[in-house]
């Protein structure tokens, strides 16, 4: 017996927590055809509208989202992961993604490409907030952005291609509920009149909306707190205190979105979270209210003011994002039929490390002719690799053992009939692939 070899590593006396962290998930493989079901939908419609793609990190400067988000919005107040790094810089894990595509397009220089830019992105996003459904601390998020125009069919335009997007997936009665919150000079009339509204009336308010009306008045009408609610319901309109030219916008939006045929509500309540917002917000929400416990599926507006802000010239901007989890868990609510997958004809089983490679070989010609085959290299035994080629229930099986690898041959079993015969190695595709046409022609 060989003597035991003493490591020289001992064992760290260490508790430690190995369970994910609260607020992530792991996404498994059976989860993955919703992803990818949903990834291919939104490549497709978002190319088809000249959208092109990008990526950007998902660590980004703190004050990237202090200066654009607002210091007093709830992302940065609260929900925000930040960090100092070694270098003592400050670090935030990216909460939205709409900051870090201003960043880049500043950065990188877009402005100098033709205008208007349009771009779309997908990726995780980072929270700290109570996990429950549709809300976790990491999220996934798609969206869309484009970057250099005011043209008001744009905002439609947007609008649409979600809509499409929806379509693509399909689900079923998706309301955009659709808003203005004017621009900076309007708005800030708008502000006074609300505050006069909730003076003397701030008893009636919860404590986070007592703070929103010092800090950011417009934030108070999107509590979703029910007292706070009834009393924004008697509050001023945003509509009655627009500029002529707010005025003529939000007018031009509605005419486009029922020309396009656009199921959409119009909610004055709705405002958005964010400071860099401008003029039109809106939010896509599921009609049936029992779709509606985990919130909005996706929300955007336009963003005027954003890369002025962050020191770039002045480029207005408007753009959206999904949340994808919750289009996922809406998918699995309104049980929407996803594509199927074509299933395996052939497995390929094999016996012995001269097999083996060969196996491997051939495995790949077979995907190079667009032959889906099925495989399990990682067992020896021909009795459970013909096991395993029952359960997927293929139409043949090929079976290479050492004699035939040297013979350069192969055993063809035909799963129906139960006839095993000798095909030579390099003629088995063509067989193959004859003899799938005869029992699709026989099918037809």
């Amino acid at each position: 017996m060989p003597k035991k070899i003493k490591s020289n590593f001992s064992q760290p006396k260490i508790n430690f927590n190995l369970q994910r962290v609260k607020g992530t998930r792991d996404i498994l493989p059976e989860e993955y055809i919703y992803w990818d079901f949903f990834t291919q939908a939104v490549d497709k419609v978002a190319r088809s509208y000249s959208f092109k793609p990008i990526s950007t990190p998902i660590i980004e400067n703190t004050g990237l989202f202090s200066r654009s988000l607002g210091k007093e919005t709830d992302i940065v107040d609260k929900q925000m992961f930040s960090f100092t790094d070694k270098g003592r810089d400050k670090i935030t894990l990216r909460p939205e993604n709409t900051a870090g595509i201003a960043r880049a397009y500043i950065e990188t220089g877009m402005h100098n490409l033709p205008q208007p830019v349009k771009l779309f992105y997908q990726g995780p996003m980072f929270r700290y907030e109570q996990p429950q459904t549709g809300r976790l601390r990491q999220f996934y998020q798609f969206g869309l952005e484009i970057l250099g125009s005011a043209s008001s069919s744009l905002d439609a335009e947007l609008i649409f291609v979600a809509n499409l997007i929806f379509k693509a997936l399909g689900l079923k009665d998706i309301v955009t509920q659709v808003n203005s919150i004017g621009c900076l000079e309007c708005r800030l009339v708008y502000k006074n009149a609300l505050v006069n509204f909730y003076r003397g009336q701030t008893a009636k308010l919860c404590p986070d909306c007592r703070r929103r009306l010092r800090l950011n008045p417009l934030r108070v009408l999107d509590c979703k707190n029910p007292k706070c609610q009834k009393l924004s319901s008697q509050a001023p309109q945003i509509v009655d205190f627009f500029c002529k030219d707010c005025h003529r916008d939000f007018k031009l939006i509605l005419e486009h979105l029922d020309g396009l045929g656009i199921n959409y509500e119009l909610n004055p309540s709705l405002v958005r979270g964010l400071d860099y917002y401008s003029r039109t917000v809106f939010e896509f929400v599921p009609k049936d209210k029992k779709q509606l416990s985990q919130g909005s599926i996706g929300a955007g507006g336009r963003y005027d003011y954003l890369i002025e802000v962050l020191g770039g010239r002045s480029v207005p901007a408007v753009g959206l994002a999904l949340g994808i989890e919750r289009v996922i868990n809406l998918i699995k609510e309104q049980k929407v039929k996803l594509p199927s997958v074509k299933p395996p004809q052939v497995f390929l089983a094999q016996l012995g490390n001269v097999a083996k490679i060969k196996s491997l070989k051939l495995f790949e010609e077979f995907r190079q002719n667009r032959l889906i085959m099925a495989e399990s290299f990682g067992r020896d035994s021909i009795k459970s690799q013909l096991k395993q080629a029952n359960r997927l229930a293929v139409k043949f099986v090929l079976i290479l053992g050492q004699k035939e690898a040297l013979d350069n041959t192969i055993l063809l079993r035909d799963m129906a009939s139960g006839v095993q015969e000798v095909v030579k190695l390099d003629k088995v595709i063509a067989e193959i692939k004859r003899r799938l046409r005869k029992i699709k022609k026989q099918a037809n």
